[in-house]
């Protein structure tokens, strides 16, 4: 379970009218993806509205989602905090959860630590939780340059790897192009998997994923197979899908929104995100139709 590698889609949660989390559907929905093929899930991460869930929620939400996953893929539990103290404590919260790692974003209220202070965050996390760590680089004003990921990798061997977010497919080529064995650069870069699968990502994290799990491992499948032609056709059809779920502001809703079209327990977004509007869910469900994922 600790060799992560492929399609892992970052489950959104769950909430009720009243924003409470709907634990028994977060449950389903682990059983869900899994069912449709991805290799693992990550949890309580942007996409999971994770920037939302107390500490407790947190914990509660990992242990559902572990007792759903029982052992048929590795879970990766999202932390998204803006101080190591905080991080360290939702890291101990679920020690005795056996996720396979800690996917965690730097901190990044306003000010941005500078290189050496991120490096000692990240020893700090590690030292003092025990657990494994993938680096969620993702905030746009504390976004971690290449250089400072593979130091980061370097210097505390307990960060396996990176989740490499936003659109600039250059950065992603030079983490791949100087990683060091035994580390993983996921891609989320939600609009190039298939570009990103070529450069040989070890796998991916995304929201696409989420919204169309069963295509999303259809591609990583056709791309480790050479068959590109297929590869591309589905590239397109994804694009299209996530062309249509943006704006990116209301991502977590509108991937629920994808999700339930298909079946899947997603639930409502917490306040004051709010679900998409009859014209967003046309978008996002023509774009599902032309997956075969909406009738």
């Amino acid at each position: 379970m600790t060799d992560l590698t492929g399609v892992i889609p970052p489950a959104t949660t769950p909430f009720d009218a009243a924003g409470d989390i709907d634990f028994p559907a977060a449950g389903r929905q682990v059983d869900w993806l899994i069912g449709e093929g991805a290799h693992g899930v990550a949890v309580g991460g942007s996409t999971g509205e994770g920037q939302t869930l107390e500490a407790e929620e947190f914990r509660d939400l990992i242990q559902m989602s572990s007792e759903a996953a029982a052992g048929r893929a590795p879970v990766i539990a999202g932390i998204i905090t803006d101080s190591t103290r905080e991080a360290v404590r939702r890291g101990r919260l679920v020690r005795d959860l056996k996720v396979a790692a800690l996917q965690v974003t730097p901190v990044h209220y306003l000010f941005r630590p500078g290189d050496d202070a991120m490096v000692e965050h990240f020893r700090a996390l590690a030292g003092e939780t025990g657990q494994k760590i993938i680096i969620y680089n993702v905030v746009p004003w504390t976004y971690l340059s290449p250089a400072l990921l593979l130091r980061i990798m370097d210097e505390v061997p307990e960060v396996i790897g990176v989740k490499q977010s936003a659109g600039d497919l250059k950065l992603f080529a030079d983490l791949m192009a100087d990683v060091k064995p035994g580390k993983r650069i996921f891609s989320a870069v939600d609009a190039l998997m298939y570009p990103s699968y070529a450069l040989g990502a070890h796998g991916s994290i995304a929201a696409i994923l989420s919204a169309a799990p069963r295509p999303s491992v259809e591609l990583w499948d056709a791309v480790k197979a050479g068959d590109h032609a297929r590869a591309l056709d589905l590239h397109l059809k994804l694009l299209r899908l996530w062309n249509a779920l943006m704006p990116h502001d209301n991502l977590p809703a509108s991937t629920k929104y994808a999700q339930s079209v298909q079946g899947c327990p997603s639930g409502m977004a917490r306040q004051p995100m709010a679900m998409p509007d009859a014209a967003h869910q046309g978008r996002i469900r023509a774009a599902l139709q032309g997956l075969g994922l909406s009738g």
